[in-house]
């Protein structure tokens, strides 16, 4: 099924420049999400390891402590993110 979701560069060489355009939009946009996924899976990695000092999952919720330092540890995580967006967009003519 895969070999059907294939572009063939030949394929790609007779689209217009607009649709090229497009694509090129397409991969990248879908690329950038590939990204999010990618850091998402991270961030839930790294904060359950920090904050699940448990080891067993009795209840099925999560206690206080819990819920507070996963709060935070995506707060932190949206912080830095956020503060990195700032710095590369304060860049953006700075090459």
């Amino acid at each position: 099924m895969s070999s059907s979701l294939a572009l063939d560069q030949a394929d790609i060489e007779k689209l217009n420049d607009k649709d090229k355009a497009e694509l090129r939009q397409f991969f990248a946009n879908e690329e950038q999400k590939s990204k999010i996924q990618s850091q998402s899976h991270a961030l839930t990695s790294l904060c359950w390891k920090k904050c699940m000092t448990s080891s067993t999952f009795k209840s099925g919720a999560l206690d206080g402590s819990e819920k507070a330092c996963l709060a935070n540890c995506v707060e932190r995580f949206m912080d830095v993110n956020m503060a990195t967006v700032r710095q590369l967009a304060g860049m953006g003519g700075r090459h």
